[in-house]
């Protein structure tokens, strides 16, 4: 599942034991050698979609990690791209993979731009926010798109109750609720928190209109 350049087993339940903040910044050298980081097919996929839609000014990568949705904005964007996210060590392996893009270290549920960017993305990130918090991070995105933007979520759909997936799904999450039950601070990351009928509900509450294609919601702010 991981690669030679991957983290040990070792360091990965170092990583489970620490915050979230802390964990990533401790697995941020070796980040994109693991499953986690995000697959080169659904930023292939965001891509195509999001290509019709422009042409955008400014973009901003939510939660942005490493930097693999920076690419993407980078190709779409006429103008220059932003990534935010709270692990100053993911933020340095971005900056080395997208040396010119604007970077800055923020809590997603507190963004602190405003009116600023036409386009905005996440990826991958929507596990590590229980769902009562989700409302604030996408009021965020809206607050931060000019009127017209567009904010693109992948989310795909949950595995059927039936399949393997669902129950590895399941097992991680209880786990890592056990975990956060006995052992602080907690680690947030959860896989079936991310229900595509719940989230596209969050989006809608904070003022977006949504489509949905290819198992991602375009999420438009008015304007």
């Amino acid at each position: 599942m991981f690669s030679p350049k991957g983290p040990s087993l070792r360091e990965l339940c170092v990583q489970a034991l620490s915050s979230v903040e802390r964990g990533y910044d401790l697995l941020a050298p070796k980040f994109d050698h693991t499953p986690f980081r995000t697959p080169d097919r659904l930023l292939e996929m965001t891509a195509r979609e999001l290509a019709g839609e422009g042409p955008f000014g400014r973009g901003l990568d939510v939660c942005c990690g490493t930097g693999a949705g920076l690419t993407v904005l980078e190709r779409l964007c006429r103008e220059r791209v932003a990534g935010v996210d709270f692990s100053s060590g993911m933020l340095g392996q971005a900056r080395r993979a997208c040396p010119e893009a604007t970077l800055v270290r923020a809590d997603a549920r507190a963004l602190p731009f405003r009116a600023g960017f036409d386009l905005a993305v996440t990826f991958g990130a929507l596990g590590h926010f229980l769902p009562r918090e989700r409302p604030a991070v996408f009021a965020g995105v809206f607050r931060a798109l000019r009127p017209g933007g567009l904010f693109a979520v992948p989310v795909g759909e949950l595995p059927p109750v039936t399949s393997a997936a669902h129950w590895a799904a399941l097992g991680f999450d209880v786990v890592m609720r056990v975990r956060n039950a006995l052992i602080r601070p907690p680690f947030v990351m959860y896989y079936l928190v991310m229900d595509p009928v719940a989230v596209r509900g969050d989006l809608e509450a904070v003022g977006f209109t949504v489509e949905t294609r290819a198992g991602i919601h375009l999420a438009r702010k008015p304007g």
